[in-house]
């Protein structure tokens, strides 16, 4: 196949054991034994699907349709059923090997030197852990000595792997899954799905027919390109091919989107496997770029964005990291961090917390900033790839990855996952039996823990036998435990004109006056998206060419849950009278002292001073309206003089600067709400002059 390694390849590929037995082979003569008109037609497509066979495992999926058709002829015949049953552990529904090594086994038990093995799988993909071991341990008993040396340590895994599955399955997770149906599914494998944190978008890979991919010699199946939907009042409308510069004729695939869908990592199948970044630039990509800090002479395949971009978990088979630690084993996580010029530093292995010597994939950083899910054949799998979950404790330190369960993990390869800001709904690629073809995407909805009985104490129990209740009782509604982050989304407009804003969004962490990261607004349509993990004091500016920035504040405990905040923010050309909240001036309570928390905004108004020498403002003070005039007046005038001394300490002359306090004089909300009075207590400043 041409640049064989793609992302769809990588899916389907199973973990490697046991060489299938390439000797079995079906008997001319006893293979007509019915002597009826259709073996000619019989004969000449298992020909075809030996020739495929003999070519090795990535040709099986191919040599499977014939086979089948050879066996419509003689569907008893022990080594065509094997051989059926091999074909389709290489496929997108590997459980429906079973049947066939079943009819096998049923008439020769010595078909394949391998059965026992290919039972165990068989009987393991379906679920059937008891059965699945049990043919597993006859496996190990039919090997010779040096086999057993040499195989004895992958077929416990297996065994280890039917244990996980079944302690996972008797702690069943509340979930529904549902195929996302034709408008994202099609007859093509489709899979690899990306969000933006608050589901507005999904951008995965099809190899269904497009304009930009051709035939790929050997599957017969187009390369891959990448699709988009969009997600409107819940709905998820029918996708497109995102077109070029994104797809090419050769395979482009999805791996990793920044959490406010602008940014997205692309995989080439360059160089044994490259990542590549394209960014949004209005509604044009742009031509993707090599990620060349991080990509190596090895496979490069998954990456994701931390929420604030200056991180990049990806995963590769090199041999060390950056610092010399050699690698666990196969394919593990690594991560590297921007630098002050906007480049990838040296790269960091995870460590062995979350890398095994098993391979490690697929993996996805909530924008929580705290948690990590990714693909393993390690840890404690229930079979092949499992999706597991880890969080950065307090000490920094990833918790024991977690097996996120049954039925979303299942004996077959599970990966792909992405979760939303909220951590309601997850979605990922797997094959089903009523899906559209080969993998689909699916939805998980995660429903949280069962609703506890209400326990009765005596005099209920003596009620209800006298008259019995017709239905349970229940107490109140489990609340689903969400992510512990906010989601500011919106759309950036001028404040005259409601025409959109390119605008640069600057977080900070007021607290050590550090900024955090800084994102963009559209510049086509002025939306803006960034996520704030809680546990954090955030000082928010918005700046355009030409406008007065305009700042919000957002101070958000450690357990505050998910909340998305939508809001039109209109930015204020430098005209006069024009007046601009000052968000991030704080003050002790009752009491005229700047806290540390509010340099970061003063020295950003210092900043726009500097720039606009001929600028004059004033600073005002404002109150709620609790408490006397005699006590807020002088209060109000403190403050506003407070930053007036601030500005002029650091250079600002003081001709420039006036103040005045207002006390509740001039409310811009209504002081009967706590929301309200905290909006009215207040630091501005009026643009008093421009000449």
């Amino acid at each position: 196949m041409k640049k064989f390694i793609i992302l769809f390849c990588l899916i389907i590929v199973s973990f490697p054991f046991y060489a299938q037995d390439m000797n079995v082979q079906v008997n001319k003569k006893t293979f007509n034994a019915k002597g009826d008109n259709g073996f000619k037609e019989a004969w000449k497509a298992l020909q075809a699907a030996e020739s495929l066979w003999e070519q090795g495992q990535a040709y099986f999926t191919q040599a499977l349709e014939k086979y089948v058709e050879a066996a419509r002829y003689n569907n008893d015949y022990p080594e065509l059923n094997y051989k059926i049953g091999v074909c389709y552990m290489e496929s997108a529904t590997k459980a429906k090997a079973l049947d066939y090594f079943l009819k096998a086994f049923n008439v020769n038990k010595q078909v394949a030197s391998d059965i026992y093995y290919q039972m165990g799988r068989g009987y393991h993909l379906n679920a059937d852990f008891d059965k699945a071991i049990e043919f597993y341990n006859n496996f190990k008993a039919s090997l010779t000595p040096n086999e057993f040396q040499k195989f004895n340590t992958l077929v416990q895994k297996r065994i280890d792997e039917c244990n996980n599955g079944k302690a996972l399955k008797t702690i069943k997770e509340r979930v529904f899954i549902d195929n996302m149906g034709p408008a994202v599914n099609s007859s093509f494998p489709d899979y690899s799905p990306l969000i933006s944190t608050d589901e507005s978008m999904m951008i995965f890979t099809s190899r269904r027919p497009s304009p930009d991919s051709k035939q790929v010699a050997d599957d017969g199946m187009p390369f891959e390109d990448i699709y988009i939907s969009y997600n409107e009042n819940g709905k998820w409308k029918m996708a497109d091919n995102i077109g070029k510069p994104l797809n090419t004729e050769d395979h482009d695939a999805t791996i990793g989107l920044a959490p406010d869908g602008s940014e997205l990592f692309i995989y080439k199948a360059e160089n044994m496997g490259d990542l590549y970044v394209s960014k949004l630039k209005g509604t044009e990509w742009s031509k993707p770029k090599s990620v060349k800090s991080v990509n190596s002479k090895y496979h490069e395949t998954c990456a994701s964005f931390s929420f604030s971009g200056s991180t990049i978990y990806y995963v590769s088979d090199r041999d060390k990291d950056d610092f010399g630690s050699k690698s666990f084993g196969g394919k593990d996580i690594y991560f590297a961090e921007k630098d002050k010029d906007g480049e990838w530093g040296k790269v960091k292995n995870m460590g062995s917390r979350i890398n095994t010597p098993y391979d490690e994939e697929a993996v996805f950083m909530h924008p929580d900033g705290k948690t990590l899910y990714f693909s393993s054949r390690g840890h404690k799998t229930m079979g092949d790839y499992d999706i597991f979950k880890s969080t950065l404790d307090d000490n920094g330190q990833w918790t024991e990855p977690q097996n996120i369960g049954y039925p979303i993990n299942t004996p077959d390869d599970d990966r792909f996952f992405v979760i939303s800001g909220s951590g309601k709904h997850g979605y990922y690629a797997t094959a089903k039996e009523g899906g559209h073809g080969y993998h689909d995407i699916y939805m998980i909805t995660f429903l949280g823990p069962e609703k506890p009985l209400v326990l009765s104490n005596e005099d209920n129990l003596l009620a209800s036998q006298l008259n019995p209740v017709k239905e349970m009782v229940v107490e109140k509604a489990v609340e689903i435990k969400t992510m512990r982050l906010t989601v500011l989304k919106g759309v950036i407009k001028d404040g005259f004109s409601n025409e959109p804003v390119e605008a640069t969004i600057k977080i900070v962490d007021n607290v050590k006056n550090v900024e955090v990261f800084t994102s963009t607004s559209n510049s086509k349509t002025g939306r803006f998206l960034v996520s704030l993990p809680s546990g954090r004091n955030y000082g928010i500016t918005v700046e355009a060419k030409d406008y007065l920035f305009h700042s919000e504040n957002f101070d958000l405990a450690e357990a505050k849950d998910y909340k998305e905040i939508e809001k039109e923010i209109k930015l204020s050309k430098m005209n006069k009278d024009v007046k601009i909240v000052l968000r991030n001036v704080f003050f002790d309570y009752g009491k005229a002292t700047l806290k540390s928390e509010s340099f970061g905004e003063l020295d950003r108004l210092m900043q726009l001073l500097k720039d606009f020498p001929k600028l004059k403002i004033e600073i005002s003070g404002h109150t709620d309206n609790r408490g006397g005039k005699n006590i807020n007046k002088p209060l109000s005038e403190n403050r506003a003089k407070a930053v007036v001394d601030y500005l002029v300490k650091n250079g600002i002359a003081a001709d420039r600067l006036t103040f005045a306090g207002y006390a509740d004089e001039q409310p811009v909300a209504d002081n009967k709400t706590e929301d309200g009075r905290q909006m009215n207590r207040r630091v501005e400043f009026k643009v008093t002059s421009t000449q």
